[in-house]
């Protein structure tokens, strides 16, 4: 059997170590950033309300919720062209439309509560620390609802309280809130009438929050309530402005008899309202307030109005400043009415902003709600108020 040769030996020179995996990694790797400072953590005690937000939100943060059922996520793919609804169409969206708002609501009492419970714990800034009530003998002394503890403030109403206009800022409620340093449950929805929300529904819903108090404990020390501008504006008005005739003073240019009737309407869900708040929170101060002057010149918003100008181009009103006389006469009106529950009952108070805004077209986002900044304006006019109602409750 044939033996195989050996190749020639070959000098051989030593192979250099290779250099250590994390020593090429730490070198070839790029510098690392400066971690972003985190924001500072309020320290134990008192907070603003920014703060009891914020760590509300930290502590609740959570991925993102699934779609409701029927609608599509953002960035989905678009189905088929729509085709003409049928009434099952129709219910099915009512139906999610109901859910959405049931949803909605119980975020907002979730998310209050979790916010007022932190301030009741750890103080707000600019109150004093709450006084004590004298304690039982072996028990421990328990803060009383006097100076010191936080307002606990319940809203309800039409969309003056709750705009929802995308990156406006909300109407009055939400820029309150910011100006008295307090927390507020806002329950409003845009274009609700005094007597829908004194209805079957919505009456039994605010009776359940007037009777159960405040979700973070003890009874809601205010509620502020918008509404009856949705029951004397839009197509119905047309039914109580009467014909154009020049030379007729504004307030004869009512039919007034079916107006005093749209007004006494309003009025009575006024009534109930005050009933109900002395069946089930007799100690809960109501706080009212009045529409501006709203200018009649043909702008909505979206899909939604004109609700004003339809009506007086309708019965023949040759210019803006006409139909402005008669809106200015409808909602003097409505405001002396307001007064005059004011003033008849106990706990009750009118926050009455009108000619707070010039006629001017800037002063108004449309027909019916007035600019950021008019919205500003009206939500500066209630922390005095509440003030004089309430001292030492709301923060310097």
């Amino acid at each position: 059997m044939a033996t195989r040769r050996k190749s020639p030996s070959r000098k051989t020179t030593a192979a250099k170590p290779a250099p250590a995996k994390a020593a090429v990694a730490k070198k070839r790797a790029p510098p690392k950033k400066a971690a972003a400072p985190r924001p500072a953590r309020p320290a134990d005690g008192p907070l603003t309300l920014g703060q009891a937000k914020a760590l509300v939100a930290a502590r609740s943060a959570a991925p993102a919720r699934a779609p409701m059922r029927g609608v599509a996520p953002a960035g989905a793919p678009a189905g088929p062209a729509p085709t003409q609804p049928t009434p099952g169409d129709v219910g099915r969206e009512r139906r999610q439309l109901a859910i959405a708002q049931r949803r909605e609501e119980r975020q907002r009492i979730q998310d209050y509560k979790a916010v007022m419970r932190l301030l009741k714990q750890r103080g707000v800034q600019g109150l004093p620390a709450p006084a004590a009530a004298p304690a039982r003998a072996g028990a421990a002394p328990r803060e009383t609802a006097g100076t010191g503890m936080p307002l606990q403030m319940l809203a309800e109403g039409d969309s003056w309280f709750d705009y929802p206009v995308p990156l406006f800022g909300g109407g009055i409620v939400p820029r309150l809130e910011r100006l008295a340093g307090l927390p507020i449950l806002n329950l409003a929805k845009a274009g609700d009438e005094a007597r829908q929300m004194m209805g079957v529904e919505q009456r039994q819903r605010l009776t359940m929050q007037l009777r159960d108090g405040c979700p973070a404990g003890g009874a809601w020390d205010v509620l502020l309530f918008s509404g009856g501008g949705n029951d004397i504006v839009d197509d119905p008005m047309a039914l109580w402005v009467r014909d154009f005739v020049a030379g007729r003073p504004p307030a004869e240019q009512l039919h007034r008899p079916r107006f005093d009737a749209a007004l006494t309407m309003v009025r009575a869900a006024y009534e109930d309202l005050i009933g109900l708040r002395d069946t089930c929170s007799p100690g809960t101060q109501l706080v009212f307030h009045a529409y501006d002057f709203a200018l009649p010149d043909g702008r909505g918003i979206c899909h939604m109005g004109p609700w004003l100008k339809p009506t007086f181009s309708l019965r023949g009103f040759p210019t803006q400043q006409d139909g402005f006389e008669v809106m200015q006469v409808m909602l003097t009106e409505f405001a002396a009415m307001l007064a005059s529950l004011a003033a008849a009952n106990a706990r009750v108070a009118l926050v009455n902003g009108q000619g707070t805004l010039a006629p001017e077209r800037a002063n108004w986002h449309n027909e019916l709600h007035p600019s950021r900044q008019g919205f500003e304006r009206f939500a500066e006019q209630f922390p005095a108020q509440l003030r004089a109602l309430f001292p030492g409750r709301l923060p310097n």
